[in-house]
Protein backbone atom coordinates (compact mmCIF):
# COMPACT_ATOMS: atom_id res chain seq x y z
CA UNK A 1 0.00 0.00 0.00
CA UNK A 2 1.61 3.18 -1.29
CA UNK A 3 0.89 5.98 1.34
CA UNK A 4 0.91 9.70 0.60
CA UNK A 5 0.56 12.84 2.36
CA UNK A 6 -1.74 15.36 0.74
CA UNK A 7 -4.05 17.96 0.55
CA UNK A 8 -7.83 17.25 0.61
CA UNK A 9 -10.18 19.71 0.07
CA UNK A 10 -12.86 21.13 1.74
CA UNK A 11 -15.18 24.01 2.00
CA UNK A 12 -17.98 25.53 -0.29
CA UNK A 13 -17.87 26.47 -3.57
CA UNK A 14 -15.19 29.50 -4.31
CA UNK A 15 -14.25 28.93 -0.69
CA UNK A 16 -11.24 26.49 -0.63
CA UNK A 17 -9.93 24.76 2.76
CA UNK A 18 -8.10 21.84 2.92
CA UNK A 19 -7.10 18.95 5.00
CA UNK A 20 -3.50 17.83 5.34
CA UNK A 21 -4.17 13.87 5.33
CA UNK A 22 -2.09 10.74 5.05
CA UNK A 23 -4.15 8.47 2.80
CA UNK A 24 -3.67 5.29 0.01
CA UNK A 25 -2.55 6.56 -3.30
CA UNK A 26 -5.57 5.12 -4.92
CA UNK A 27 -7.72 6.64 -2.76
CA UNK A 28 -9.92 9.81 -4.09
CA UNK A 29 -8.47 12.87 -3.25
CA UNK A 30 -11.45 13.76 -0.69
CA UNK A 31 -12.53 10.50 -0.22
CA UNK A 32 -11.14 7.92 2.44
CA UNK A 33 -8.09 8.82 4.58
CA UNK A 34 -6.84 7.21 7.55
CA UNK A 35 -5.05 10.24 9.52
CA UNK A 36 -5.32 14.16 9.31
CA UNK A 37 -2.61 15.63 10.12
CA UNK A 38 -2.89 19.54 10.05
CA UNK A 39 -5.00 21.71 7.33
CA UNK A 40 -4.45 24.86 4.97
CA UNK A 41 -6.61 28.14 4.71
CA UNK A 42 -5.41 30.19 1.31
CA UNK A 43 -8.18 32.74 1.50
CA UNK A 44 -6.08 33.60 4.67
CA UNK A 45 -2.95 35.90 4.47
CA UNK A 46 0.54 34.74 4.10
CA UNK A 47 1.88 35.56 7.11
CA UNK A 48 -1.36 34.93 9.25
CA UNK A 49 -0.67 31.76 11.68
CA UNK A 50 -4.21 30.30 11.06
CA UNK A 51 -2.75 29.60 7.45
CA UNK A 52 -1.32 26.43 7.96
CA UNK A 53 -1.60 24.23 10.90
CA UNK A 54 0.72 21.20 10.89
CA UNK A 55 0.72 17.89 13.67
CA UNK A 56 4.92 17.59 12.72
CA UNK A 57 5.16 14.94 15.21
CA UNK A 58 2.47 12.57 13.58
CA UNK A 59 4.01 13.81 10.16
CA UNK A 60 7.08 12.52 11.22
CA UNK A 61 6.00 9.55 12.73
CA UNK A 62 4.10 8.76 8.75
CA UNK A 63 7.50 9.85 6.79
CA UNK A 64 9.70 7.38 8.56
CA UNK A 65 7.13 4.46 7.59
CA UNK A 66 7.49 5.57 4.25
CA UNK A 67 4.57 7.87 3.44
CA UNK A 68 5.68 10.46 0.67
CA UNK A 69 4.28 14.22 0.66
CA UNK A 70 2.51 15.13 -2.78
CA UNK A 71 4.64 18.45 -3.78
CA UNK A 72 2.20 21.06 -2.13
CA UNK A 73 2.77 19.41 0.96
CA UNK A 74 6.63 19.63 0.46
CA UNK A 75 6.57 23.05 0.43
CA UNK A 76 4.76 23.00 3.28
CA UNK A 77 7.25 20.80 5.19
CA UNK A 78 9.96 22.60 3.47
CA UNK A 79 8.94 25.88 5.36
CA UNK A 80 8.60 24.14 8.50
CA UNK A 81 12.72 22.40 8.26
CA UNK A 82 10.90 18.70 8.45
CA UNK A 83 12.38 17.65 4.99
CA UNK A 84 14.31 19.51 2.67
CA UNK A 85 12.21 19.93 -1.19
CA UNK A 86 14.80 19.57 -4.26
CA UNK A 87 15.65 23.01 -6.25
CA UNK A 88 13.84 21.84 -9.49
CA UNK A 89 15.76 23.10 -13.15
CA UNK A 90 14.44 22.05 -16.14
CA UNK A 91 16.19 24.26 -19.28
CA UNK A 92 14.53 22.32 -21.83
CA UNK A 93 11.10 23.60 -21.06
CA UNK A 94 11.59 27.34 -22.44
CA UNK A 95 13.45 26.01 -25.96
CA UNK A 96 10.81 26.82 -28.56
CA UNK A 97 9.27 23.44 -29.66
CA UNK A 98 9.68 21.96 -33.54
CA UNK A 99 6.58 24.48 -35.06
CA UNK A 100 8.01 27.30 -33.46
CA UNK A 101 11.10 26.79 -34.97
CA UNK A 102 10.04 25.86 -38.16
CA UNK A 103 7.90 29.47 -38.10
CA UNK A 104 11.26 31.18 -36.72
CA UNK A 105 13.24 30.30 -39.59
CA UNK A 106 10.28 31.12 -42.35
CA UNK A 107 10.05 34.59 -40.54
CA UNK A 108 14.54 34.92 -40.79
CA UNK A 109 13.70 33.75 -44.28
CA UNK A 110 11.28 36.11 -45.47
CA UNK A 111 13.06 38.98 -43.55
CA UNK A 112 15.79 38.32 -45.99
CA UNK A 113 13.73 38.16 -49.11
CA UNK A 114 12.26 41.24 -48.41
CA UNK A 115 14.93 43.14 -47.66
CA UNK A 116 16.45 42.59 -51.20
CA UNK A 117 19.05 39.94 -50.11
CA UNK A 118 21.24 42.42 -48.26
CA UNK A 119 21.29 42.09 -44.92
CA UNK A 120 19.00 44.53 -42.43
CA UNK A 121 21.06 47.80 -41.29
CA UNK A 122 22.27 47.19 -37.52
CA UNK A 123 19.96 49.39 -34.62
CA UNK A 124 22.01 52.45 -33.85
CA UNK A 125 23.37 51.40 -29.77
CA UNK A 126 24.69 54.03 -27.80
CA UNK A 127 28.24 54.73 -26.77
CA UNK A 128 29.63 52.30 -23.48
CA UNK A 129 30.44 54.30 -20.70
CA UNK A 130 34.84 54.11 -20.26
CA UNK A 131 35.21 51.30 -17.79
CA UNK A 132 38.09 52.76 -15.21
CA UNK A 133 41.40 50.97 -15.56
CA UNK A 134 41.52 49.94 -11.94
CA UNK A 135 38.90 50.05 -9.43
CA UNK A 136 39.57 52.02 -6.54
CA UNK A 137 37.63 52.61 -3.29
CA UNK A 138 36.08 55.79 -3.07
CA UNK A 139 38.60 57.56 -0.13
CA UNK A 140 41.32 56.78 -2.40
CA UNK A 141 40.29 57.73 -5.50
CA UNK A 142 39.09 61.64 -3.89
CA UNK A 143 42.75 61.53 -2.11
CA UNK A 144 44.06 61.08 -5.59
Amino acid sequence: MSLKIRLARAGTKKRPYYHVVIADSRAPRDGRFIERLGHFNPLVGKDAKDRLKLDLEKIKAWLAKGATPTDRVLRFLDEAGVRKRPARNNPNKARPRKKAQERAAAAAAAATAAGGGASPAPAPTAPAPAAPAAEAPAGEAAAS
